[in-house]
């Protein structure tokens, strides 16, 4: 049994994620941290336990969980640790998985009881990432995307489309029930491009790897690079060294660099950020009123689930978006927008039935219904965060 052990306070580091999913459920390179558990240690999760996301409800994620006695056999892992993919050298001896001398994980015998902050007993290394915040997940991406992208080269593929001008290797574009229509160009040189089930790819755009691309997402026309595309998404315009989480939406024009999107974010015609200090200094997010340094100089947007941008929107470097967010209106975008707020300005709120009824008219559009069950975890994600609004 596997367990993924959330933090009991997310805080400021990971807005605008906190209270709105788990940490074991974001996207580091292609895949879900808590995949790439799963992978690490080749068994299924069976619980997300902890944390300010009990309650949480998606549809393919086991149950999120308040922490309660934790028995073996099985494995307690961090959620803020995303392992390479490598699976490590267990002995029956182990008890510890460690990363840079920090214990990640535990692995309990038959009948023995899971004890936090228990570092004794054989351990044995993991390779990965510490994850420190949300803005993290894009050294995630940066550290993982070309090997999770070339992994996919030893499975099946489809052959390549009539049509389909190949800068580099051709092996190393992926099909999986993509369809792709002629004159989109695949510059491989730098890393795989990878397309799965139900991608679809409009003439006029150019997919510069290492990038991938989930089930049923669209790639409407653009330069795209080094990204990782969740399912159901809508692409369009520039995108650069970013994660759509999965069912974002940018269908039209604009920039968008080093930048996250959460579930169900919809950007407006011409939304741009912008990824670089004028100083080329490092980027400090600015969150409610800490100050946190990221140790980067790209650094774009952080948007939470179901935010939203109109038209023409301009987002400053390393702006966090908070979740159910809508941000029109004549004054600037400041740098931390709290959830639900009601224009840019941030001084009005959306309250909780405009949230759930904007959310029920959303989610239908991809094929997700909105169940009693899905209606209660975004009620609950909406108490969580009005607090800190």
């Amino acid at each position: 049994m596997l367990y993924l052990l959330e933090p009991d306070s997310p805080g400021p580091a990971w807005e605008p994620f906190a209270g709105v999913r788990p940490v074991a459920e974001l996207r580091a390179g292609v895949w879900r941290i808590r995949e790439r558990w799963e992978a690490a240690l080749r068994m299924d999760a069976a619980a997300i336990v902890g944390g300010t996301a009990t309650g949480f409800l998606e549809g393919d994620e086991p149950p999120c969980q308040a922490l309660g006695e934790i028995r073996g056999p099985g494995v307690v892992a961090r959620s803020e640790f995303a392992p390479s993919g490598a699976a490590p050298e267990v002995t029956g001896e182990t008890r510890r998985l460690t990363a840079q001398g920090k214990t990640v994980a535990w692995i309990l015998p038959p009948g023995a009881t899971w004890h936090r902050g228990d570092e004794t007993g054989a351990a044995v290394n993991i390779e990965g990432l510490h994850l420190l915040g949300a803005y993290h997940l894009l050294t995630a991406l940066e550290q993982f995307l070309p090997a999770d992208c070339l992994d996919f080269t030893a499975g099946d593929r489809d052959p390549l489309p009539e049509g389909s001008i190949v800068i580099g290797d051709p092996g190393l574009v992926v099909l999986r029930g993509a369809v792709v229509e002629p004159g989109v160009v695949f510059d491989v040189r730098s890393g795989t491009v990878v397309l799965d089930a139900g991608v679809e790819v409009r003439h006029g755009t150019r997919l510069e790897g290492p990038l991938y691309a989930g089930e049923h997402t669209r790639l409407l026309g653009g330069f795209l690079r080094n990204s990782a595309f969740g399912p159901w998404c809508v692409v369009r315009g520039e995108v650069a060294s970013s994660v759509f989480i999965g069912f974002a939406n940018k269908g039209h024009d604009g920039f968008v660099g080093h930048s996250i999107l959460g579930h169900w974010v919809n950007l407006g015609a011409g939304t741009t950020t912008s990824n670089l200090k004028n100083t080329y200094g490092e980027v400090r997010l600015g969150v409610g009123g800490s100050s946190i340094p990221t140790g980067r100089l790209n650094v774009g947007t952080l948007f939470g689930d179901h935010a939203k941008t109109a038209i023409g929107t301009m987002l400053p470097t390393g702006t966090v978006i908070g979740a159910g967010a809508n941000v029109f209106g004549e004054s600037q975008v400041p740098k931390y927008v709290p959830a639900f707020s009601w224009g840019s300005a941030g001084v009005e709120r959306l309250d909780e039935e405009g949230f759930l009824k904007i959310a029920g008219r959303v989610m239908p559009r991809r094929q997700v219904e909105v169940t009693p069950e899905r209606l209660a975890s975004l009620r609950a994600t909406y108490h969580r965060l009005a607090g800190k609004a």
